[in-house]
Order: structure tokens, then C-alpha cells, then sequence
């Protein structure tokens, strides 16, 4: 398939590695991956906080740059973004765009996915390749787990991982306490979530939290950093990427 890779803004100034990991992947499953060099923001930020207009150039250039009839699947490591794309970006078009945005919208929203369900349920592979020899939890977020309805996914792809120990995370289904701005305009109730999560998180014994979206994974990692857990924080494209032959070093990574 020729599939077009969808940074996302945190993957393009925070965590490039989540972004190169999925392209790896995807490449060594025998797929021509694209990267349309106009992307920008898919404008989520701004719908969730309220202001469903601004994003209108946003959306316009997201369908503009993804729309190429001979691209066959928008793939991004992140179910926030897949879920503003296939979900919000129609709400923006109908009430602030026109017909040609509306039309363009709805081409694009049918090829658009996040990436473990792109993996499982496009391309029926479940065992990647991936090899991750290290005790792991995994934190469901909440547009992957809510908007998205991405299930067990992602942890159908985690138990295929060779030399994984898969460790349940007590209360998983529980937000963070991230939302982007609710996280600075909420801080209280915010880092009160994020205190249960990050307790959870510790009392796994997990070396890696893992999860399909990076910027709960920086909510989670400051926080674990903070209590000095030792925990490490870790896309889910970074561990299916890992392989024998190219394996992702912890004890190298950065905590």
C-alpha cells in the first residue's frame, strides 16, 4: 500500500523517534510510506478548547495534502489526531467551510487511522516482528480508547511482541488527567490524576509505560520523572519497531 504518515504536532517537535518509528515499521512490513512535506496541525487543539473556526485553514490544508487519490491510508502514532481527523473535521467543515472542503473532508476521513488499528484491522497483523524484552504496562488514552473504540488493539499487538512481559495496569480505562488545556486551566484535578495514574503505573513494576499517544506519555512521563520512579515513558510504535537485529536500547533512552 502507498501510505501517507501524518506527524502530528508533538511527534514533530517532541518526539520525532515515535514518528521515524512508525514509518520503520510500516516500511518493513512492505508498504511505500509517504510524507506530504505541507502538513501542519490537524487543528484539534483548537476545537477542543473552543474555537471551531480558526481551525478551518487547518483542516482545509490537511485535506489538500491527503486527499491524493493515489495515497491509500493516512497513518499517524496518535488516536487524538486520527480521532479529530475522522470526527471533528467534518463538524468544522459543515458549519465554517463550503462544499469543496466538506467533499474533501469526507474523502480523507475514510482512509485516516490511528496506527494500531490500522495494523490490526486494515492490515490484519497482529505479530509485527517485534522483539522488547522488558516488563511493560499499557495506558489506554482516552480519544483512542473513547472516540476511536480502538479496544484491545493495541495489547492484541503488545502480546505478540517477542520477550514482552506484559503487565496489567489497575484502573487503565482511567484518564490521566492531560486533555491538553484542562491540564494548565484544571491543574489541581489534573495532577490529582495524574498522581493515581502514576501510582498504578509504579505498582506494576513496569520498566515502560506505553501508550498510543504522546502527549499523554508526556503527561505520564513528567510525572513519573518527578517522583523519580524509574519508569520510563514510551511510544507504541517505538517497542513494535524494535527488532532483534535493531533493538530499541533502554537502558540508553533518556528516562
Amino acid at each position: 500500500m502507498r501510505i501517507a504518515l501524518f506527524a502530528t504536532c508533538l511527534g514533530d517537535t517532541l518526539f520525532p523517534e515515535a514518528v521515524k518509528s512508525t514509518a520503520v515499521l510500516l516500511a518493513r512490513l512492505g508498504h511505500d510510506v509517504v510524507f506530504p512535506p505541507q502538513q501542519t496541525c490537524c487543528g484539534q487543539m483548537h476545537v477542543n478548547t473552543g474555537y471551531q473556526r480558526e481551525p478551518v485553514p487547518l483542516v482545509r490544508n490537511f485535506a489538500e495534502q491527503f486527499g491524493d487519490p493515489s495515497i491509500e491510508a493516512v497513518v499517524m502514532p496518535s488516536g487524538s489526531c486520527a480521532g479529530s481527523v475522522r470526527h471533528q473535521h467534518e463538524i468544522v467543515a459543515e458549519r465554517y467551510g463550503d462544499a469543496a472542503l466538506c467533499a474533501g473532508v469526507a474523502t480523507v476521513k475514510t482512509k485516516t487511522y490511528e496506527l494500531s488499528e490500522f495494523l490490526v484491522d486494515v492490515l490484519d497483523a497482529t505479530d509485527v516482528g517485534a522483539y522488547f524484552p522488558h516488563r511493560v504496562t499499557y495506558h489506554p488514552t482516552c480519544h483512542s480508547l473513547r472516540m476511536l473504540k480502538v479496544g484491545e488493539k493495541p495489547l492484541r499487538l503488545l502480546r505478540a511482541v517477542e520477550g514482552i512481559d506484559l503487565v496489567e495496569l489497575p484502573e487503565a480505562d482511567v484518564c490521566c488527567g492531560f486533555g491538553g488545556t484542562f491540564a494548565v486551566k484544571n491543574a489541581g484535578t489534573s495532577s490529582a490524576m495524574l498522581r493515581d495514574k502514576t501510582d498504578h503505573i509504579v505498582g506494576t513494576g513496569a520498566e515502560v509505560c506505553t501508550a498510543g499517544d504522546s502527549s499523554c506519555l508526556m503527561h505520564i512521563g513528567g510525572g513519573l520523572s518527578r517522583i523519580k520512579s524509574g519508569t520510563r515513558t514510551l511510544h507504541l510504535a517505538q517497542i513494535l519497531a524494535s527488532t532483534r537485529t535493531a533493538p530499541y536500547a533502554l537502558t540508553e533512552a533518556a528516562r
